[in-house]
């Protein structure tokens, strides 16, 4: 057993001095040939640096790096990192710990400066319209959105709510443009759409999914709202209608949830597809290098980006619409 130990030894020995001999003839210090062989596999083994600066499999990455939630605001290559408050503060101890952090993302802090957009922008016109007498229009950017806010009082909040219609328009107001504003700062060169995030479109599906039911029940009252899951078909005996109803009853209360998975699903659906898709055509400039899949690429892009402009308006309009139709069919529930 020590002769085989000290024979394996002396085979190990011979291996590696071997190697280091060739390791002197193929990366000599003279003809710096090791250096060569650096710069052409690179130091990560990916190809080296004379190659193209970004593999195809990592395009989904750079998709994911600029349309992802992060603690940082990405900006011409330079990340800003943003302040942690709270991350080690625990809310319960032993094994079940939970961390409670305030930290701000990205998506919060463009959620914030759209709301303040938002908030800087109407009150000035409001305090305005207010101030100016009843014979005398509006001028400019203020005549714009005077247009816009009676468009939504009057061809969307009455036509689809009816009675008691312009208590809901500020709340379709507040939604329509704060929706806006924010699938706006998403075509900035910042890039970054927080309605791109699922938890901020669930978030704005579940307010307009409180303000239906809320409005529902104060309008039929408990009994009234109650006979929107729980109601006997027309036409039908008791006998036979009330399996009916206690089958419907599981159909009627999902089809209340439905409504706001699918405001959710399709504004978050929307607005990432179309950012997806402009990264993609950009990363093949990373991909290829080459100044023609360049020029096409960014003609693309920029076409697709004017889309993206009107797709901002549309998703914006239609989540509006949609809450405001579903506020409507409750209220006139019979």
């Amino acid at each position: 057993m020590i002769r085989t130990s000290g024979m394996q030894e002396h085979a190990e020995e011979t291996v590696q001095e071997a190697d280091s001999a060739a390791g002197q003839e193929g990366y000599g210090s003279d003809d710096h040939s090791g250096e060569a062989g650096y710069d052409a596999y690179g130091a990560d083994g990916h190809g080296g640096y004379d190659e193209p600066g970004m593999d195809v499999s990592e395009v989904p990455e750079f998709i994911q790096h600029h349309i992802a939630d992060g603690s940082y605001i990405d900006f011409a290559g330079i990340q800003i990192p943003l302040p942690e408050f709270g991350a080690d503060t625990l809310v319960s101890a032993g094994p079940a710990a939970v961390v409670f952090d305030l930290s701000p993302s990205r998506h919060l802090i463009f959620m914030v400066l759209a709301a303040i957009l938002c908030v800087s922008i109407f009150i000035p016109l409001a305090k305005k319209a207010r101030a100016r007498r009843e014979d005398e229009a509006p001028k400019g950017f203020a005549n714009g959105m005077e247009a816009l806010v009676l468009f939504f009082r009057d061809n969307v909040a009455r036509q689809n709510i009816g009675h008691g219609a312009d208590a809901f328009t500020p709340f379709i107001l507040t939604v329509f443009f704060f929706i806006l504003t924010m699938n706006l700062l998403g075509l900035t060169p910042f890039g970054i759409t927080p309605t791109a995030n699922l938890s901020v479109t669930a978030a704005l599906a579940m307010l307009a999914f409180l303000v239906t039911e809320i409005s529902g029940m104060r309008e039929l009252g408990a009994a009234g709202y109650m006979k929107t899951i729980f109601f006997l078909p027309s036409g039908m005996s008791p006998m036979i209608g009330i399996p009916v109803m206690l089958l419907l009853a599981p159909v009627e209360f999902l089809g209340k949830l439905t409504k706001p998975f699918a405001l959710a699903v399709r504004l978050f659906a929307n607005m990432t597809a179309g950012h997806t898709l402009v990264l993609a055509i950009l990363g093949m400039i990373f991909v290829f290098q080459n100044f023609l899949v360049a020029i096409g690429a960014v003609g693309v892009a920029s076409i697709i980006m004017i889309l993206e402009v009107f797709v901002a308006f549309l998703q914006a309009f239609i989540f509006t619409m949609l809450t405001s139709v579903f506020i409507g069919l409750i209220r006139h529930a019979h």
